[in-house]
C-alpha cells in the first residue's frame, strides 16, 4: 500500500515525506505542481516511490489507476498566501481538488487527513472548531471554510478516517521557498543576519508595535500530529493544530535575535534593550491589510486533547531557537 502526499515538495508536505521516511516508509507517491521548480530541494534528501504532476495524478485517480492500492492520502497541496484575491484559482486549487480527493476517498476506503487553516476564524475571538466561531476575512479562508463545511456534510458518508488539520501560524525547516509568506521568524532571521535588524509592523487592531499576538506552532509539531492521526485511524473530525498559547511578534523577533547573537558569541537582549538600541524596529501597518489581517489568535485544543494526543507543543522561544540553529547550520555549512 502507497501513501499519498499532496503538496509533497511544498513546506509541511515534504517535512511529512520526510518523517515518514524516518520511520523507515519510502513506499510514498508524492504529488506536486512544479511548475516553480525551486522547491524540488525539500524532497533531495527524501526516499519516495514516484512522483506525479497534481492534474496527472487526478487523472489516474479518476481512471481507477490508483484502486485498492492506496493506504492514506496526506492532503497537503493547496494554494497557501492568504493574501491571494484571485478566487477562481483558490477555489479550484484549494476547494474543488480537494474535494475529488474526499470523494475519492469516500469511495475507495482510503484514509483521508487534509490541511485546513485557522484563517477560518478570521475575525473571531473564539478559536474552536464550531460554525459560530468561523469567520474568514479573505478568499483564502473562505475557500479552506468551504471545504471543512463539505466534510460536515458527507462525514456520516465515510467508510475510512477523514481528519482536518486547522494549522495556525507554522514555521520551521523547509519553508525558504515560500517568499513573502515565510513565517515571521524565517523572515526576521534573514532581516538580522543581512542588516542587524528585524522590522515588525506598527500596532493594528488594538494592539501595540509588534504586539499582535498569534499561536505559532513549530512545524515539528504539525508532522506529529499527522502522525498521530496516521496512527489512530479509529479517529474522524476537523481539529485545531497550535500550541493554544498566543504570542507576540516581539517575542518571535527576541528569540530569533537572540539565537543569532548567540551563535556569534553575544549575550541576549531584551525587548527593551533591541528597541533602544534599533535592532527591532516598527513598519507602518499596510494598508492593503487593514480589515483582513487577524491580530490574535490562540488555538482551543480541547478536541485535540479529548482524542488522546497529549504530547506538549514547543513554546516559541523553543521552537524557533531550534529552527534558527538549524538555519545557522545551513548558512555556515
Amino acid at each position: 500500500m502507497y501513501y499519498v502526499v499532496t503538496g509533497a515538495a511544498g513546506f509541511i508536505g515534504s517535512n511529512l515525506v520526510k518523517a515518514l521516511n524516518e520511520r523507515g516508509v519510502t513506499d510514498i507517491i508524492a504529488v506536486d505542481d512544479l511548475k516553480h521548480g525551486e522547491k524540488f530541494v525539500n524532497l533531495v534528501d527524501c526516499e519516495i516511490a514516484d512522483y506525479l504532476d497534481k492534474d496527472e495524478f487526478v487523472e489516474k485517480l479518476e481512471e481507477g489507476g490508483f484502486d485498492g492500492a492506496l493506504g492514506a492520502i496526506l492532503h497537503q497541496g493547496a494554494c497557501s498566501d492568504t493574501t491571494e484575491t484571485d478566487g477562481r484559482y483558490l477555489m479550484e486549487n484549494n476547494y474543488r481538488y480537494s474535494q475529488q480527493l474526499l470523494d475519492y476517498c469516500i469511495g475507495d476506503e482510503v484514509h483521508f487527513i487534509y490541511a485546513s487553516s485557522a484563517a477560518i476564524y478570521g475575525a473571531s475571538r473564539e478559536f474552536r472548531e464550531a460554525r459560530e466561531c468561523e469567520m474568514p476575512l479573505n478568499i483564502y479562508g473562505y475557500s479552506k471554510f468551504l471545504l471543512d463545511q463539505l466534510v460536515r456534510r458527507r462525514f456520516e458518508e465515510r467508510t475510512a478516517q477523514i481528519v482536518g488539520l486547522r494549522y495556525f501560524n507554522v514555521y520551521g525547516e523547509r519553508e525558504q521557498h515560500k517568499g513573502r509568506m515565510a513565517s515571521a521568524a524565517f523572515h526576521f532571521f534573514n532581516q538580522y543576519r543581512g542588516a542587524d535588524h528585524v522590522r515588525l509592523f506598527t500596532g493594528s487592531g488594538g494592539y501595540g508595535d509588534g504586539e499582535q499576538r498569534r499561536d505559532f506552532v513549530s512545524v515539528e509539531d504539525c508532522v506529529r500530529v499527522n502522525l498521530f492521526f496516521l496512527d489512530h485511524a479509529e479517529q474522524s473530525g476537523i481539529f485545531n493544530v497550535g500550541t493554544g498559547a498566543a504570542q507576540s511578534f516581539n517575542e518571535v523577533a527576541v528569540a530569533t535575535v537572540n539565537a543569532c547573537r548567540k551563535a556569534r558569541g553575544e549575550t541576549p537582549l531584551t525587548l527593551a534593550a533591541m528597541r533602544e538600541r534599533g535592532v527591532i524596529q516598527y513598519i507602518p501597518f499596510p494598508e492593503d491589510l487593514k480589515g483582513r489581517y487577524q491580530s490574535y489568535t490562540q488555538a482551543d485544543l480541547s478536541a485535540l486533547r479529548a482524542v488522546g494526543y497529549d504530547t506538549p507543543f514547543l513554546t516559541v522561544e523553543q521552537g524557533v531557537v531550534r529552527y534558527c540553529q538549524k538555519l545557522l547550520q545551513k548558512v555556515s555549512g
